[in-house]
């Protein structure tokens, strides 16, 4: 499996809140546990973290870790 990596376009929304990713720090997030799709572009962590937060996305993916351990 091989990913190729390309710059977005200049007028790439961010996949959270439409901005053009370009006017901020931009990140591009892929999902390589499910046939590495087409990436996500989010302008800043901020939108990545909403997004990630509203979609619940860390449910059940977390490590556990208990000071006993």
């Amino acid at each position: 499996m091989s990913t190729t990596v390309s710059t977005p376009d200049a007028d790439q929304p961010c996949a959270y809140c439409g901005s053009r990713i370009f006017e901020h720090d931009p990140i591009c997030v892929r999902d390589c546990d499910d046939g590495c799709g087409a990436p996500a572009y989010f302008c800043n962590y901020a939108c990545l973290a909403a997004h990630v937060d509203e979609k619940d996305l860390t449910a059940g993916n977390a490590c556990e870790w208990s000071p006993e351990e």
